[in-house]
Protein backbone atom coordinates (compact mmCIF):
# COMPACT_ATOMS: atom_id res chain seq x y z
CA UNK A 1 0.00 0.00 0.00
CA UNK A 2 1.24 3.69 -1.09
CA UNK A 3 1.26 5.37 2.51
CA UNK A 4 0.92 8.93 0.58
CA UNK A 5 -2.12 7.69 -1.21
CA UNK A 6 -5.34 9.92 -0.33
CA UNK A 7 -7.21 9.13 2.54
CA UNK A 8 -7.81 9.62 6.55
CA UNK A 9 -5.56 9.61 9.12
CA UNK A 10 -4.92 6.52 10.74
CA UNK A 11 -5.21 7.44 13.85
CA UNK A 12 -8.67 8.79 13.22
CA UNK A 13 -9.46 5.31 11.84
CA UNK A 14 -8.27 3.56 14.39
CA UNK A 15 -10.03 5.26 16.58
CA UNK A 16 -13.55 4.41 14.56
CA UNK A 17 -12.50 0.69 14.25
CA UNK A 18 -12.75 0.82 18.10
CA UNK A 19 -15.68 2.54 18.13
CA UNK A 20 -19.37 1.41 18.24
CA UNK A 21 -19.99 3.61 15.28
CA UNK A 22 -19.10 0.92 12.01
CA UNK A 23 -20.93 -2.66 13.48
CA UNK A 24 -18.90 -5.92 13.79
CA UNK A 25 -19.53 -6.65 10.09
CA UNK A 26 -17.88 -3.39 8.36
CA UNK A 27 -14.82 -3.99 10.98
CA UNK A 28 -14.26 -7.28 9.88
CA UNK A 29 -13.87 -5.94 5.85
CA UNK A 30 -11.38 -3.55 7.12
CA UNK A 31 -9.19 -5.88 8.60
CA UNK A 32 -9.74 -8.49 5.99
CA UNK A 33 -8.07 -5.46 3.92
CA UNK A 34 -5.25 -4.49 6.03
CA UNK A 35 -4.23 -8.17 6.45
CA UNK A 36 -4.39 -8.48 2.21
CA UNK A 37 -2.56 -5.19 2.30
CA UNK A 38 -0.20 -6.19 4.43
CA UNK A 39 -0.66 -3.31 6.21
CA UNK A 40 0.13 -3.13 10.18
CA UNK A 41 -1.03 -0.74 12.89
CA UNK A 42 2.38 -0.39 13.95
CA UNK A 43 3.58 0.58 10.46
CA UNK A 44 1.02 2.75 9.58
CA UNK A 45 1.34 4.58 13.29
CA UNK A 46 5.01 5.37 12.67
CA UNK A 47 4.68 6.77 9.15
CA UNK A 48 1.02 8.98 10.02
CA UNK A 49 -0.21 6.86 7.20
CA UNK A 50 -3.36 7.39 5.32
CA UNK A 51 -6.03 4.76 5.56
CA UNK A 52 -7.05 5.04 1.23
CA UNK A 53 -10.45 6.07 0.89
CA UNK A 54 -10.94 3.49 -1.49
CA UNK A 55 -11.13 1.37 1.32
CA UNK A 56 -14.54 2.65 2.45
CA UNK A 57 -16.33 1.83 -1.39
CA UNK A 58 -14.90 -1.70 -1.18
CA UNK A 59 -16.52 -2.30 2.31
CA UNK A 60 -19.44 -0.21 1.04
CA UNK A 61 -19.76 -1.12 -2.41
CA UNK A 62 -23.59 0.56 -2.58
CA UNK A 63 -22.79 3.81 -1.25
CA UNK A 64 -24.50 6.89 -2.27
CA UNK A 65 -24.49 10.55 -1.45
CA UNK A 66 -27.22 9.70 0.98
CA UNK A 67 -25.46 7.03 3.54
CA UNK A 68 -22.02 8.94 2.62
CA UNK A 69 -23.71 11.99 4.67
CA UNK A 70 -24.89 9.69 7.53
CA UNK A 71 -21.91 7.95 7.76
CA UNK A 72 -19.28 11.27 8.01
CA UNK A 73 -21.79 12.54 10.46
CA UNK A 74 -21.34 9.32 12.73
CA UNK A 75 -17.61 8.66 12.05
CA UNK A 76 -17.08 12.57 12.98
CA UNK A 77 -19.28 11.65 16.35
CA UNK A 78 -16.32 9.62 17.22
CA UNK A 79 -13.49 12.03 16.45
CA UNK A 80 -11.20 12.66 19.49
CA UNK A 81 -8.53 15.30 20.07
CA UNK A 82 -6.19 12.93 19.52
CA UNK A 83 -7.37 11.97 16.01
CA UNK A 84 -5.70 14.04 13.71
CA UNK A 85 -1.80 13.37 13.88
CA UNK A 86 0.95 16.20 13.95
CA UNK A 87 -2.52 18.91 14.44
CA UNK A 88 -3.31 16.98 17.51
CA UNK A 89 -0.83 19.34 19.92
CA UNK A 90 -1.60 22.45 18.02
CA UNK A 91 -5.29 21.57 18.51
CA UNK A 92 -5.63 20.73 21.95
CA UNK A 93 -2.98 24.31 22.80
CA UNK A 94 -4.95 26.44 20.46
CA UNK A 95 -6.13 29.78 22.08
CA UNK A 96 -9.24 30.57 20.05
CA UNK A 97 -11.39 29.05 17.31
CA UNK A 98 -9.98 31.36 14.83
CA UNK A 99 -6.74 29.82 15.82
CA UNK A 100 -8.32 26.06 15.30
CA UNK A 101 -9.40 27.19 11.78
CA UNK A 102 -5.65 28.34 11.33
CA UNK A 103 -4.73 24.41 11.75
CA UNK A 104 -6.75 23.73 8.16
CA UNK A 105 -3.91 25.19 6.46
CA UNK A 106 -1.83 22.22 7.62
CA UNK A 107 -4.52 19.41 6.45
CA UNK A 108 -2.15 18.45 3.54
CA UNK A 109 -0.03 16.85 6.43
CA UNK A 110 -2.74 14.16 7.76
CA UNK A 111 -4.91 14.01 4.01
CA UNK A 112 -4.54 14.47 0.87
CA UNK A 113 -7.90 13.84 0.16
CA UNK A 114 -9.63 17.09 1.10
CA UNK A 115 -8.73 20.87 0.34
CA UNK A 116 -9.78 23.90 1.79
CA UNK A 117 -10.51 27.69 0.38
CA UNK A 118 -10.56 30.31 2.94
CA UNK A 119 -12.61 33.47 2.66
CA UNK A 120 -12.82 36.29 6.07
CA UNK A 121 -15.56 38.70 5.93
CA UNK A 122 -17.35 40.92 8.10
CA UNK A 123 -19.39 38.06 9.49
CA UNK A 124 -16.97 35.63 9.58
CA UNK A 125 -14.81 32.76 8.08
CA UNK A 126 -16.12 30.90 5.52
CA UNK A 127 -14.15 27.86 4.11
CA UNK A 128 -14.56 26.06 0.88
CA UNK A 129 -14.23 22.26 1.33
CA UNK A 130 -13.19 20.24 -1.82
CA UNK A 131 -12.65 16.23 -2.35
CA UNK A 132 -10.57 15.04 -4.61
CA UNK A 133 -11.46 11.34 -4.80
CA UNK A 134 -12.59 11.51 -7.88
CA UNK A 135 -15.59 9.76 -6.60
CA UNK A 136 -18.36 11.93 -5.92
CA UNK A 137 -20.04 9.71 -2.98
CA UNK A 138 -16.60 9.14 -1.51
CA UNK A 139 -15.82 12.70 -1.80
CA UNK A 140 -19.45 12.89 0.28
CA UNK A 141 -18.91 11.19 3.03
CA UNK A 142 -14.91 12.79 2.81
CA UNK A 143 -16.30 16.35 3.54
CA UNK A 144 -19.43 15.56 5.32
CA UNK A 145 -16.58 14.10 8.09
CA UNK A 146 -14.16 16.76 8.08
CA UNK A 147 -16.81 19.28 8.59
CA UNK A 148 -18.55 17.58 11.10
CA UNK A 149 -15.37 16.46 13.05
CA UNK A 150 -13.97 20.00 13.32
CA UNK A 151 -17.51 21.36 14.40
CA UNK A 152 -17.18 18.87 17.39
CA UNK A 153 -13.75 19.43 17.81
CA UNK A 154 -14.82 23.35 18.60
CA UNK A 155 -17.45 22.15 20.95
CA UNK A 156 -15.16 19.87 22.94
CA UNK A 157 -12.49 22.53 23.12
CA UNK A 158 -14.76 25.59 23.61
CA UNK A 159 -18.17 24.23 24.84
CA UNK A 160 -20.68 25.01 21.69
CA UNK A 161 -20.60 25.10 18.34
CA UNK A 162 -23.77 25.25 17.64
CA UNK A 163 -23.68 28.55 15.32
CA UNK A 164 -20.78 26.73 12.88
CA UNK A 165 -22.99 25.40 9.93
CA UNK A 166 -21.52 23.13 6.93
CA UNK A 167 -23.13 23.87 3.89
CA UNK A 168 -23.14 20.85 1.17
CA UNK A 169 -23.79 20.93 -2.16
CA UNK A 170 -25.96 17.91 -2.23
CA UNK A 171 -29.74 17.11 -1.71
CA UNK A 172 -30.66 16.09 2.06
CA UNK A 173 -30.71 12.24 2.44
CA UNK A 174 -34.35 10.56 1.95
CA UNK A 175 -34.18 9.78 6.75
CA UNK A 176 -32.37 13.04 7.58
CA UNK A 177 -36.03 13.60 9.46
CA UNK A 178 -35.00 10.62 11.56
CA UNK A 179 -31.70 11.87 12.35
CA UNK A 180 -32.76 15.44 12.92
CA UNK A 181 -31.61 15.19 16.62
CA UNK A 182 -28.35 13.92 16.16
CA UNK A 183 -27.66 16.07 13.31
CA UNK A 184 -29.18 19.42 15.81
CA UNK A 185 -29.47 21.51 12.71
CA UNK A 186 -25.97 22.17 11.87
CA UNK A 187 -25.71 20.31 8.55
CA UNK A 188 -27.36 22.65 5.11
CA UNK A 189 -28.26 20.92 1.81
CA UNK A 190 -28.43 21.95 -1.91
CA UNK A 191 -26.30 25.01 -1.12
CA UNK A 192 -24.06 25.92 -4.47
CA UNK A 193 -21.00 24.73 -3.14
CA UNK A 194 -19.72 22.90 -0.04
CA UNK A 195 -18.31 25.14 2.20
CA UNK A 196 -18.42 25.41 6.14
CA UNK A 197 -19.26 28.93 8.01
CA UNK A 198 -17.87 29.94 11.36
CA UNK A 199 -19.72 33.26 12.64
CA UNK A 200 -17.08 36.07 13.72
CA UNK A 201 -18.46 35.80 17.51
CA UNK A 202 -17.05 32.37 17.74
CA UNK A 203 -14.15 32.45 15.85
CA UNK A 204 -13.51 34.97 18.87
CA UNK A 205 -14.03 32.25 21.64
CA UNK A 206 -11.39 31.42 23.76
CA UNK A 207 -10.63 27.69 24.23
CA UNK A 208 -10.43 25.53 27.22
CA UNK A 209 -6.85 24.55 27.19
CA UNK A 210 -4.88 27.27 25.66
CA UNK A 211 -1.26 27.33 26.21
CA UNK A 212 0.50 30.13 23.42
CA UNK A 213 4.11 28.52 23.58
CA UNK A 214 3.02 25.00 22.83
CA UNK A 215 0.61 26.29 19.63
CA UNK A 216 3.71 28.74 18.59
CA UNK A 217 6.39 25.92 18.73
CA UNK A 218 3.59 23.06 16.95
CA UNK A 219 2.78 25.90 14.64
CA UNK A 220 6.48 26.51 13.64
CA UNK A 221 7.23 22.41 13.30
CA UNK A 222 3.70 22.25 10.78
CA UNK A 223 4.97 24.79 8.53
CA UNK A 224 8.83 23.49 8.42
CA UNK A 225 7.12 19.91 8.04
CA UNK A 226 4.45 21.39 4.78
CA UNK A 227 7.73 23.22 3.63
CA UNK A 228 9.53 20.01 3.30
CA UNK A 229 6.26 17.40 2.38
CA UNK A 230 7.44 13.97 0.22
CA UNK A 231 6.35 13.40 -2.80
CA UNK A 232 6.55 15.47 -6.19
CA UNK A 233 3.49 18.18 -6.57
CA UNK A 234 1.03 17.62 -9.66
CA UNK A 235 1.25 20.02 -12.37
CA UNK A 236 -2.72 19.95 -11.60
CA UNK A 237 -1.97 20.99 -8.26
CA UNK A 238 0.70 23.51 -8.89
CA UNK A 239 -1.54 25.22 -11.91
CA UNK A 240 -4.16 25.46 -9.37
CA UNK A 241 -2.37 27.36 -6.65
CA UNK A 242 -1.05 29.61 -10.01
CA UNK A 243 -4.64 30.44 -10.69
CA UNK A 244 -5.85 30.44 -6.67
CA UNK A 245 -3.68 33.33 -6.51
CA UNK A 246 -3.91 35.24 -9.30
CA UNK A 247 -4.97 38.83 -9.44
CA UNK A 248 -5.73 39.31 -13.09
CA UNK A 249 -7.02 35.97 -15.43
CA UNK A 250 -4.17 33.99 -16.29
CA UNK A 251 -3.25 31.81 -19.59
CA UNK A 252 -2.31 28.79 -20.00
CA UNK A 253 0.87 30.25 -21.62
CA UNK A 254 1.11 32.63 -18.38
CA UNK A 255 1.41 30.04 -16.02
CA UNK A 256 3.19 27.43 -18.46
CA UNK A 257 6.01 30.38 -18.03
CA UNK A 258 6.13 30.50 -14.31
CA UNK A 259 6.70 26.39 -14.14
CA UNK A 260 9.36 27.15 -16.80
CA UNK A 261 7.66 25.14 -19.13
CA UNK A 262 5.68 24.88 -23.05
CA UNK A 263 2.52 25.60 -22.72
CA UNK A 264 2.26 22.28 -25.25
CA UNK A 265 4.23 20.50 -22.29
CA UNK A 266 1.83 22.07 -19.77
CA UNK A 267 -1.54 20.99 -21.84
CA UNK A 268 0.28 17.37 -22.25
CA UNK A 269 0.81 16.72 -18.33
CA UNK A 270 -2.58 18.03 -17.59
CA UNK A 271 -4.22 15.55 -20.34
CA UNK A 272 -2.03 12.60 -18.16
CA UNK A 273 -3.12 13.84 -15.01
CA UNK A 274 -7.15 14.02 -16.73
CA UNK A 275 -7.62 17.57 -16.68
CA UNK A 276 -7.15 20.50 -18.92
CA UNK A 277 -5.97 24.25 -17.98
CA UNK A 278 -9.74 25.50 -18.94
CA UNK A 279 -11.25 22.89 -16.49
CA UNK A 280 -8.58 24.31 -13.80
CA UNK A 281 -9.33 27.63 -14.61
CA UNK A 282 -13.53 27.69 -14.38
CA UNK A 283 -13.45 25.55 -11.19
CA UNK A 284 -11.03 27.82 -9.80
CA UNK A 285 -13.01 31.09 -10.95
CA UNK A 286 -16.15 29.34 -9.87
CA UNK A 287 -14.87 28.26 -6.49
CA UNK A 288 -13.73 31.65 -5.87
CA UNK A 289 -17.12 33.43 -7.10
CA UNK A 290 -18.96 31.69 -5.29
CA UNK A 291 -17.39 32.12 -1.84
CA UNK A 292 -16.92 36.13 -2.26
CA UNK A 293 -20.70 35.93 -3.37
CA UNK A 294 -21.37 34.50 -0.18
CA UNK A 295 -19.53 37.84 1.75
CA UNK A 296 -22.40 41.04 1.16
CA UNK A 297 -20.01 43.38 1.99
CA UNK A 298 -18.64 42.98 -1.68
CA UNK A 299 -20.33 44.25 -4.39
CA UNK A 300 -19.98 42.27 -7.63
CA UNK A 301 -18.21 44.60 -9.52
CA UNK A 302 -15.51 44.42 -6.71
CA UNK A 303 -15.57 40.65 -6.84
CA UNK A 304 -15.25 41.01 -10.98
CA UNK A 305 -12.19 43.04 -10.00
CA UNK A 306 -10.75 41.20 -8.01
CA UNK A 307 -11.28 37.53 -10.11
CA UNK A 308 -9.22 39.43 -12.73
CA UNK A 309 -12.55 40.33 -15.01
CA UNK A 310 -11.55 44.10 -16.49
CA UNK A 311 -15.92 44.07 -17.73
CA UNK A 312 -18.32 43.48 -15.19
CA UNK A 313 -20.72 41.80 -18.25
CA UNK A 314 -18.12 39.28 -18.79
CA UNK A 315 -17.93 38.10 -15.08
CA UNK A 316 -21.83 37.92 -15.29
CA UNK A 317 -22.25 36.12 -18.45
CA UNK A 318 -19.44 33.48 -17.29
CA UNK A 319 -20.95 32.88 -14.28
CA UNK A 320 -24.45 32.42 -15.65
CA UNK A 321 -22.32 29.99 -18.09
CA UNK A 322 -21.20 27.87 -14.94
CA UNK A 323 -24.23 27.89 -12.63
CA UNK A 324 -27.01 29.04 -15.10
CA UNK A 325 -27.96 31.94 -12.70
CA UNK A 326 -26.38 35.82 -13.08
CA UNK A 327 -24.28 36.75 -9.76
CA UNK A 328 -26.93 39.38 -8.75
CA UNK A 329 -29.87 36.22 -8.84
CA UNK A 330 -26.98 34.05 -6.93
CA UNK A 331 -26.66 36.33 -4.20
CA UNK A 332 -30.33 36.51 -4.18
CA UNK A 333 -31.09 33.20 -3.43
CA UNK A 334 -28.31 32.89 -1.23
CA UNK A 335 -30.57 34.50 1.74
CA UNK A 336 -32.36 31.21 2.19
CA UNK A 337 -29.13 29.49 2.92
Amino acid sequence: MNLNEAGVPYTAFAQLLESQALGAGAVARFRAIMAREGVTEATLLQHDGQIPVRWFREVYPTLDAHHATELGHTFAEQAQLTSFGPLSLPLISAGSVAEIMELLTYLPLITTAVTTRFHPNDEGLTVGLTGHIGDPDLDCLLVTYCGSALRRLIQMLVGDGSTVRLHTSWPAPASVTQHEASLDGHLVFKSPMTFLHVPTETLNEVCRFSDPVAYRLAIADLRESLEHRIGPTSYSSRVRISLDEALELKTCQTVADELSMSASTLKRRLQEEGTTFRDLLETSLLERATLRLLDRSMSISEIAVELGYSDLTNFSHAFKRWTGQSPRQFRESSHSW
